[in-house]
């Protein structure tokens, strides 16, 4: 079925990765930044030049677009979705993509700063791709396979649909979205002009996973409040704000309940932003687990550690704000088990194991799922993301081509 068909996917991906789409969770704006524009403008672009018409990028910088239906066939319409931006954790702009060709299993020294090596005892997955062409940044920026390896699977899926229509299929939607790196990814995603019934993340990692599972999240912020005085005259009178959050923070377990010393089926809290002065210090956490209910245990368990805080500095007070951030796409994807099934039938098909999984994390899929688009996430071989040691396989990418292109014809062949 591919043997004869040339892969646009590595091409694809190696432009992609050059243009800076970096998501940053201060601003207000939808998308966070207007350079996100540029790579979903080019995608719809690239669509229309192979005849998906209705290619179109919408305020938010979300792409929408329709390969038609082929069959005679009452099939649902599905849905394939990445996310055009990368995480603020690790600079985007300037990457410069290096194939490393025919891998030999040899440590990956980076060039544009040799200090940063990948070797298969910190990343053991990459032991199993020698023989492969493994992709990584220079040294300076992260790669950015999180998640444009799943933005260009699809856009070469969707080449190989229109290019072969002898593949039946029905309805299928292309949706790119912005800022999912920081939680906000289909904030403005329209459900009814989408038009699906079921749909697939594409931003899971290695070769063969299906995940039908995510963790639940909150975020939950603690404001401190001090008392301001001159520090001169501040005997009795003033109470630092600083010092009652590094309390707060430093009665935080060191062993267990955080993301350095958990992994498998342990939630955890963690902190991931600070700011403030002695009168007012903000403190950001976000809280993760697999099991809903657990959440708001792990919100009570940290009330009780800022009001033990409080006790230490007489005088201080604090204000709590709990906000919903997504869900276990578990919990709706029980209610229609063909939806990973297929996906799993197309992994096989494929010539791969599957690999069924739990994503310690969320994806667009999770939220995507509670507003009635019942969504699992698929893999497309990005790893080490959110660091200058990501890095793809060429081939595991051309798999999930395969894999999506045979998931649309399943859907054809149960309608």
């Amino acid at each position: 079925m591919f043997d004869k068909y040339s892969f646009t996917v590595r091409e694809k991906f190696l432009h992609y990765v050059t243009i800076d789409t970096q998501s940053d969770p201060h601003s207000k704006t939808s998308p966070s930044t207007e350079k996100q524009f540029t790579l979903s403008r080019l995608l719809a672009k690239e669509l229309q030049a192979m005849g998906i018409t209705d290619a179109a990028v919408d305020p938010y910088g979300y792409v929408y677009a329709t390969i038609p239906s082929n069959t005679e066939k009452d099939v649902p319409v599905i849905c394939f979705c990445s996310h055009v931006d990368t995480a603020p954790d690790c600079t985007g702009a300037n990457v410069k993509p290096i194939v490393h060709e025919n891998y030999t299993g040899a440590d990956i020294v980076l060039p544009d700063d040799p200090t940063q090596v990948i070797t298969t005892a910190e990343h053991p997955y990459l032991a199993e791709k020698i023989g492969e062409d493994i992709i990584t940044a220079s040294g300076t920026t992260l790669l950015g396979a999180d998640d444009k390896a799943g933005v260009a699977i699809i856009m070469d899926m969707a080449n190989y649909l229109v290019t072969h229509p002898e593949v039946k299929h029905g309805a299928i939607r292309i949706l790119f979205t912005t800022d999912e790196e920081i939680g906000r990814g289909v904030d403005n995603v329209d459900i009814q002009k989408l038009g699906a019934k079921f749909g697939y993340t594409l931003d899971a990692g290695e070769r063969g996973v299906v995940e039908d599972e995510t963790f639940s999240a909150d975020a939950i912020t603690f404001t401190f409040h001090g008392i301001s005085a001159h520090p001169g005259y501040g005997k009795d009178k003033l109470v630092n704000a600083i010092k009652v959050a590094s309390a707060f923070i430093d009665s935080l377990p060191k062993d267990e309940l955080s993301p350095e010393t958990t992994d498998g089926r342990y939630g955890f809290v963690h902190p991931v932003h600070i700011e403030g002065i002695g009168e007012k210090v903000t403190v950001e956490f976000i809280l993760r687990d697999f099991y809903t209910n657990k959440l708001a245990a792990y919100a009570d368990y940290l009330r009780d550690k800022a009001e033990s805080a409080l006790q230490r500095f007489p005088g201080s007070k604090v204000d709590v704000q709990v906000r919903e951030q997504y869900r276990n796409m578990k919990e709706v994807l029980d209610q229609h088990p063909e939806v990973a099934e297929y996906a799993k039938q197309a992994v096989v098909r494929a010539g791969m194991e599957v690999i069924a999984s739990s994503a310690r994390g969320g994806t667009d899929g999770s939220r995507l799922s509670f507003m009635g688009l019942p969504c699992p996430n698929l893999f497309t071989g990005e790893m080490a993301f959110h660091g200058k040691h990501e890095y793809v396989s060429v081939q595991d990418m051309q798999k999930a081509v395969e894999m999506t292109v045979h998931l649309a014809a399943i859907w054809e062949e149960n309608a």
